[in-house]
C-alpha cells in the first residue's frame, strides 16, 4: 500500500471525481444512440485490428458500451454499478477508485491487441467493480430484480464461479481478459487476502490444538490407566495420602499401596 500512498500523493489531483456517474450516463446515451441507429455500438467497440487502421477513439468509446441487455435489466445493471462504484469511491477515495478502473481498463486493452481481430469487452471489467464490493462488504443485502433481498456474498461467490468455468472453458483470449480484468483486484487486495490467510491458519491450528487438548482425559488410574474418556461413568479419586496427590479409579482407590515421598537425596 505504500506504492498506493506514494502515487496518491504525487498524481491525486488528476483524479476525476464522480466518474461512475459519468460512465453511466455515456452508457445510456449510447444504448439510446444505438437504439435509434443500429449498427451504432459495433462502431465504438473496441476491435484492435480497427485501431491499428486509425480508428482510434474505439479505444474510449468501447467503455460507453451497455452490456447486451434489454432495458428492464440495463436499469437494474446501472442501479447496481451506481450503488457499488460509489461505494468504493467513498470507501477508497477517489483518486484510488479511479486507479482501479484504469489497470483493469489498461489490462484489458493490452490484452485485446495480442488477437487483434476479436472484439474486447468491458463485461470482466464490470464485474471486477463487484467482486470489490463484495469483498469489502459481503453482507450488504440488495433486492434482487428490486424483489428478493440477497447478500452480496452469495452474488460474488456465483461471479466467481463464473470467471472460474470461463477461465476452464473459454478459449485463451477469453481466459487472458478475465485475468486482466481482475489485475486490478489482486492489485488492490492481494495484501489484505494475504493477511486473512495468515489470521484463518492460525485460528484453524489454535482450534485444533484445543479439540485435542479437549480429547485429553482429565482423571487417569495411576494403576490401571482407566481414564475418564474410556470409562466415562466411572468416578474417579486423589488420594491424600499418597505423595503428589495421585489420581485413582474406583477399583483402586481403597486398594492400593500409598505412595511416599522419597526423601533420601542423591
Amino acid at each position: 500500500m505504500r506504492l498506493l500512498d506514494q502515487l496518491q500523493r504525487r498524481f491525486g489531483r488528476f483524479a476525476v471525481p464522480h466518474l461512475t456517474e459519468g460512465l453511466i450516463a455515456l452508457q445510456v446515451l449510447a444504448f439510446t444512440a444505438g437504439y435509434l441507429q443500429p449498427g451504432f455500438l459495433e462502431k465504438i467497440r473496441l476491435v484492435p485490428s480497427r485501431v491499428l487502421e486509425g480508428q482510434v477513439w474505439r479505444l474510449a468509446t468501447f467503455v460507453c458500451q451497455p452490456p447486451p441487455m434489454n432495458l428492464i435489466f440495463l436499469i437494474f445493471f446501472w442501479y447496481l454499478f451506481y450503488l457499488m462504484g460509489m461505494a468504493l469511491e467513498g470507501t477508497w477515495g477517489t483518486f484510488r477508485y479511479n486507479l482501479f478502473l484504469l489497470t483493469g481498463y489498461v489490462a484489458t486493452v493490452a490484452v485485446s491487441f495480442l488477437q487483434p481481430d476479436s472484439p474486447a469487452s468491458v463485461e470482466f471489467l464490470q464485474g471486477s467493480i463487484f467482486l470489490a464490493f463484495a469483498y469489502l462488504y459481503p453482507d450488504f443485502e440488495i433486492l434482487l430484480f428490486f424483489l428478493l433481498p440477497v447478500k452480496v456474498k452469495w452474488l460474488a461467490l456465483l461471479q466467481a464461479a463464473y470467471y472460474g468455468y470461463s477461465l476452464l472453458t473459454a478459449d485463451w483470449m477469453g481466459r487472458l481478459l478475465v485475468a486482466a480484468s481482475l489485475c486490478n483486484f489482486a492489485l488492490f487486495f492481494w495484501h489484505d487476502i494475504y493477511l486473512r490467510m495468515r489470521a484463518g491458519g492460525r485460528r484453524m491450528a489454535g482450534q485444533a490444538a484445543r479439540m485435542q487438548s479437549a480429547r485429553r482425559p482429565r482423571h487417569t488410574c495411576v494403576i490401571c490407566g482407566a481414564n475418564d474418556l474410556t470409562h466415562p461413568k466411572m468416578s474417579f479419586r486423589y488420594c491424600s495420602k499418597c505423595a503428589g496427590g495421585p489420581c485413582y479409579c474406583a477399583e483402586h482407590i481403597h486398594d492400593h499401596a500409598h505412595l511416599v515421598e522419597d526423601k533420601q537425596k542423591v
